[in-house]
């Protein structure tokens, strides 16, 4: 079977690589940290700890015909390095951000134009380009929640801070749903294609913080100022990613948030020994 080559092996990498497996696949993976490369390779993951991924590792780690899933934050110089180096007949897929729409509200679908004027967009379109002059689908990401990690954490945690009134409307989409669409557009995504990715439930920021405050008995964070709050909850923006799922052909099993938390709080259960 196809080996499925992992670059950058975070928390959506380790989500598809274990979904690899389960189809019988052979899985390679980096990380910086050898910890994690242990923990990896305790899963049947062939992990490699690598400090900085150059042409030269990739040309020795990277099987003909593989397919490889990028999924490291963009330097300014690794991903042409490293996406230059990929051998030919490899598919590959890097994962990007909704950041690359910039300051852009409303909807944003495939046809958004990108806005390049901020440092962090321009770093990210700069790593989109690398890629798609080798053929990668480019898959750009809403926020990515999952078990042990999202905005359910943060409010249980109590270091949430929702901005002023709530009004803005924001898009997600759940690790696994992102995991299963990397693998398809590595089976059958159109070479230098690039979609905004997320659920199908854009919402109102008070109205799912209202949601997870009643589940988990806690009260309602406190508000912050537009100014004063992190970058990625000062957007206003629905992402609709209906073309992906067309192009894919893939249904998603956390359609709205309220399937997605619901499965982490599930899962992080069963985790910390409840019944």
């Amino acid at each position: 079977m196809t080996a499925l080559v992992v670059l950058g092996c975070g928390f959506t990498g380790a989500a598809a690589a274990r979904m690899a497996l389960r189809e019988g696949r052979p899985v390679i993976a980096t990380t910086r940290d050898p910890a994690k490369a242990d923990a990896l390779a305790r899963e049947g993951i062939d992990a490699r700890a690598v400090p900085e991924l150059s042409g030269d590792v990739v040309r020795a780690l990277v099987p003909a015909g593989a397919h490889v899933l990028a999924t490291f934050p963009p330097d300014g110089e690794t991903d042409a390095r490293v996406a230059g180096a990929m051998p030919d007949g490899c598919r590959s897929v890097y994962v990007s951000t909704t950041g690359v729409y910039g300051e852009r509200r409303g909807v944003i679908d495939g046809d958004t134009p990108v806005d390049p004027s901020s440092a962090k967009a321009a770093l990210r379109l700069a790593a989109e380009a690398s890629w798609r002059a080798r053929g990668a689908v480019v898959l750009r990401a809403a926020g990515i929640y999952g078990p042990h990690r999202g905005l359910h954490r943060r409010v249980a945690m109590g270091t949430f801070r929702i901005t002023e009134g709530g009004d803005n409307v924001v898009s997600r989409i759940h690790v696994d749903d992102l995991a299963r669409l990397c693998l398809a557009a590595l089976d059958r995504g159109e070479p230098g294609a690039a979609f905004p990715v997320a659920d199908d439930a854009p919402v109102p920021q008070r109205e799912v913080v209202r949601w997870l405050v009643e589940r988990l008995g806690v009260p309602m964070p406190p508000s912050v100022s537009l100014r004063d709050a992190v970058e990625t909850l000062r957007h206003d923006r629905s992402v609709d990613s209906r073309a992906v799922k067309a192009a894919l052909g893939v249904a998603l099993l956390y359609p709205s948030w309220r399937e997605g938390f619901a499965q982490c709080f599930a899962v992080e259960v069963l985790a910390a020994g409840g019944a």
